[in-house]
């Protein structure tokens, strides 16, 4: 466990109505992360995620990248300590 971490992102951009959600679901069961992604109100969408930091740091490469479509044009993280709380990685409305 001592390579366990909490990411939590903003993706900034065109990032809504572009399948980001569904994207970022499928890229972090790739990843075996667990947690959600959700839209937040303007164009923002907020992601919450644990798992392994290694696994963590490549889906914020992804996130940087996005589904086609998207156009991101900024990426805000944070750290913090893993707290086992997410049972599955889902989509939250």
């Amino acid at each position: 466990m001592e390579n366990m971490a909490h990411l939590s992102a903003r993706v900034y951009g065109y990032v809504q109505g572009v399948n980001f959600r569904y994207f970022v679901t499928r890229e972090a069961g790739y990843l075996r992360l667990k947690g959600y992604v959700r839209n937040l109100p303007g164009d923002a969408v907020e992601v919450e995620a644990e798992g392994d930091k290694n696994q963590l740091q490549m889906l914020v490469e992804r996130l940087k990248v996005g589904p086609p479509g998207a156009r991101v044009t900024e990426v805000e993280t944070s750290w913090s300590n893993y707290s086992g709380q997410f049972t599955a990685f889902e989509i939250r409305f």
